[in-house]
């Protein structure tokens, strides 16, 4: 990717749990408490009450705008009322719950398409996503992984995601959940990717597609493919075990600032 390629948005992710950091984060890289947020909470199985706790949450902190953007079986991405307020928002909030509708219900909708524009192009633009939210924002996604036979091939399920930007994979919940194994593996299949294990009250702000800042009170664990040297999943059959060298870790915590790019880490605090 060369440098005028990296999109001028700033996306933030969290890894799922309580979302009291993420949600007091967003409402502080708002520029102004007026401008529309929109709330899309089509990964939910619980619509109405995900979407009315949000809402009374980023009221509760200030945020003046706050409303919720249906897209779902009966809610068409690109309704025009729909795109309308996409048009028009400061902030798109995708909400946790299963991110295959995510993409099931946006995957080649003009939707989608002004979302991936205006994330490129507009430099007061957020996108965040919580759990699920989070892990569809990129290229690709992790859909599918557990325990020890996410190291195993075949063991994990990687698909397209929003592609909003391409060299990270997002897994969430990730220390809670034991999620080492599957991330490690999608790399060996996308090796020009940097892989963010968030873990629960826990988040990452992207600036520009280039500077991750780590926030909240847990782990972020780096993962670095772009540098591996060997490793076997062309060799062995389904079900074998997977090995890899050269995969470069980082553990981050809250001040740490990633460069995306280079894999280099600088902590704002010094």
């Amino acid at each position: 990717m060369l440098p005028s390629d990296f999109p001028l948005g700033t996306l933030v992710a969290f890894g799922g749990g309580d979302d009291d950091a993420l949600l007091a984060r967003l409402c502080a890289l708002l520029p102004l408490p007026e401008l529309p947020v929109e709330i899309i909470t089509t990964a939910s199985r619980e619509v109405a009450a995900t979407a009315t706790a949000y809402q009374q949450a980023l009221r509760d902190l200030g945020c003046q705008e706050v409303r919720h953007l249906a897209i779902d079986e009966h809610h068409p991405a690109d309704h025009p009322a729909t795109l309308r307020r996409l048009h028009q928002a400061a902030l798109v909030f995708f909400t946790g719950g299963d991110q295959e509708r995510i993409t099931d219900f946006l995957t080649g909708t003009e939707f989608l398409r002004v979302l991936r524009h205006r994330f490129q192009t507009d430099a007061a633009f957020l996108v965040a996503g919580t759990s699920a939210g989070a892990a569809a924002l990129p290229a690709y996604m992790l859909v599918d992984g557990q325990g020890w036979r996410a190291l195993r091939k075949g063991g994990i399920q990687v698909l397209p995601g929003l592609g909003l930007l391409p060299s990270l994979l997002i897994d969430q919940h990730f220390v809670e959940r034991a999620r080492f194994g599957r991330l490690a593996h999608a790399l060996l299949t996308h090796t020009n990717c940097l892989g963010l294990g968030l873990s629960e009250e826990t988040g990452v702000i992207i600036r520009g597609g280039q500077q991750a800042e780590v926030f909240g009170y847990g782990q972020v664990v780096v993962l670095d493919g772009r540098q591996l040297y060997s490793h076997n999943l062309g060799r062995i059959g389904q079900g074998e075990p997977v090995s890899v060298q050269g995969l470069h870790l980082h553990l981050l915590v809250q001040g740490h600032v990633l460069d995306i790019r280079t894999g280099k880490v600088n902590n704002s605090k010094e």
